[in-house]
């Protein structure tokens, strides 16, 4: 599986949408918009896992930059967690 971060998300934009936009480049396993603990808002970003990363990178090359619910959107390799090492930076 491969997971893709999505920043700059508009307040309006739901699991079900980004799951949608997504959806045309791969088998979207799961979507989702964080949202903030106590308000319940979106913080402005989410994640989209595909089942495989040339799904996941078939998607990033083509919605990073892309206008969706009125935002141009950010798309890119989500930073696997865990494992110590050194952290890495976002992208590019």
């Amino acid at each position: 599986m491969s997971k893709i971060y999505v920043g700059n998300l508009s307040w309006n934009t739901t699991d079900d949408t980004l799951r949608q936009a997504f959806s045309n480049y791969g088998n979207v396993i799961d979507s989702i918009v964080m949202r903030d603990r106590d308000t319940g808002r979106s913080r402005g970003f989410g994640f989209v896992t595909y089942g495989s990363e040339n799904e996941a990178q078939s998607a990033i090359s083509s919605m990073n930059e892309q206008e969706l619910d009125g935002r141009r959107i950010k798309v890119n390799l989500a930073n696997a967690r865990g494992g110590g090492g050194s952290g890495g930076g976002g992208g590019g």
